[in-house]
């Protein structure tokens, strides 16, 4: 399998050198920046069901700008890189009949994400558990660069995490500590835990679902240095 991971700080540095910075719009709806939080909806996760493989789909500033035509069913608009069949991504905006996505491997040992656009066509959103029990959200949970621990506390859970993201020169990291009481499907907090989720302020706003095997997690980039978030698909430890 390959894989084209690019991550944020990359693509920008790519960005700035391909041409002048008035080239790029980061709001250009034709461009995919990958999985954009929103405190009014919660995020989908969706598995490939393109056999055997699905190649992802440039944006226009791709090829040092000359993609313009892009995201296109068409062989210049095809990425080399690929996902296959099972692969999980969490999914953006859809424009057309393509979905922007943001993927990253189980097995990377850091954070190492994959964006751009894959065909609706070989999507399918994998509908996350409708009523978890306490004893659902419970465990370690581990993504690359990171883990979650929830633990039981009274009537409430509390939740720990730390997430490292390594620099070229050292580490910028996150962290998050709150007691909360999990909603019908979903945990939703802000900072610590005491005040309401639908409050306005507060620096770091997570969600979690359970969608599978998996503690989805998504966070608003507020939680740490640069460059951190806690967003992705987390395994429990055995």
């Amino acid at each position: 399998m390959r894989f084209d991971f690019l991550g944020a700080g990359l693509l920008l540095a790519v960005v700035l050198s391909a041409g002048p910075a008035s080239a790029y719009d980061a709001y250009d709806p034709h461009n995919c920046n990958g999985i954009e939080w929103t405190g009014t909806r919660t995020l989908v996760a969706s598995k490939v069901i393109a056999k055997p493989r699905v190649n992802f789909i440039k944006s226009p500033y791709d090829d040092d700008f000359k993609a313009g035509s892009c995201p296109a069913d068409t062989e210049a608009c095809r990425k080399n890189s690929y996902l296959v069949t099972g692969d999980v991504v969490l999914t953006g905006r859809i424009r057309e009949t393509f979905t922007c996505v943001s993927y990253q491997s189980p097995k990377a040992k850091r954070q190492a994400w994959t964006t751009g656009w894959l065909p609706n066509a070989a999507l399918e959103p994998v509908k996350p558990m409708p009523a978890p029990k306490l004893a659902d959200w419970l465990g370690t949970w581990s993504h690359p660069g990171g883990d979650i621990e929830i633990k039981r506390d009274g009537d409430k859970l509390s939740i720990e995490g730390e997430m490292v993201v390594p620099t070229a020169h050292d580490a910028h990291t996150g962290e998050i500590a709150a007691r909360v009481t999990p909603g019908i499907d979903t945990i939703a907090f802000i900072d610590d835990g005491s005040a309401p989720f639908e409050q306005d302020g507060g620096g770091c706003r997570v969600r979690m679902q359970r969608v599978g095997p998996w503690l989805m997690v998504e966070d608003n980039d507020g939680c740490g240095g640069a460059g951190v978030t806690f967003s992705g698909l987390y395994r429990r430890q055995k």
